[in-house]
């Protein structure tokens, strides 16, 4: 799409370059609203150089990146930017966690929807974002809503993860949703093996045994 005075400016950042085209794709072809794509970032360190080279208007960000995640691309620009200065971020990503929504927001995101969205949908939430709105897919306000009255255990959540990689979390979450190795393969973008490998780490350090108890473990903390 071409830009024009009134298209947003959107910052693609995650480190997969098939979803990334994708998001280019649909941006591209959604009518409405304009969005002008004006650069692409694949880890921490990229996104950080592109947002001060191409001061983007909406950062679309995944929560999980190499060097430091989502999180960390926030926690730099908030150290060298001000406020009026720095963009909009809006989290787009597979995982819908209460932990993932909740610090994510904290960290300065004004919305998180999942990568289930449809194109329009997305247009929607990125020119909501660029005009100061908070935007969420519909079961993560929840999540937002719960943290504020104190009804989720954030920090203890923490604990248990802590001892996880970010990879070994997303495998995690869809194992413990019933998904089958060659599912979470596809979904993640890594072989089958690999899952297998993650899986073991995952069971071995949080001191379960099985997939059962697995699925269990992460109902017990809302991760589903």
């Amino acid at each position: 799409m071409s830009q024009t005075s009134s298209a947003v400016r959107v910052l693609i950042v995650d480190d997969h370059a098939m979803f990334r085209a994708g998001v280019r794709a649909e941006l591209g072809s959604a009518a409405g609203h304009p969005v002008d794509i004006v650069a692409e970032a694949a880890d921490v360190d990229e996104a950080v150089v592109a947002i001060a080279e191409h001061r983007p208007d909406v950062v679309l960000l995944d929560v999980h990146l190499p060097g430091g995640g989502g999180a960390e691309v926030m926690r730099r620009l908030w150290t060298s930017m001000t406020a009026a200065e720095a963009p909009k971020f809006l989290a787009l990503s597979v995982s819908d966690a209460a932990e993932d929504v909740i610090g994510t927001i904290r960290s300065g995101a004004r919305g998180y929807v999942t990568k289930t969205i449809t194109g329009p949908e997305l247009v929607d939430a990125i020119r909501r974002v660029s005009e100061n709105d908070a935007v969420f897919s519909p079961r993560l306000a929840g999540f937002v809503l719960d943290a504020f009255a104190g009804t989720i255990e954030i920090a203890a959540v923490d604990e248990d993860l802590d001892r996880l990689t970010e990879r070994e979390r997303e495998v995690m979450r869809l194992i413990a949703r019933g998904y089958a190795y060659k599912e979470v393969a596809r979904e993640l973008f890594i072989s089958i093996k690999t899952v297998e490998t993650h899986m073991s780490s995952v069971l071995r350090k949080l001191q379960l045994s099985s997939r059962h108890e697995l699925t269990r473990w992460a109902s017990d903390r809302r991760l589903l």
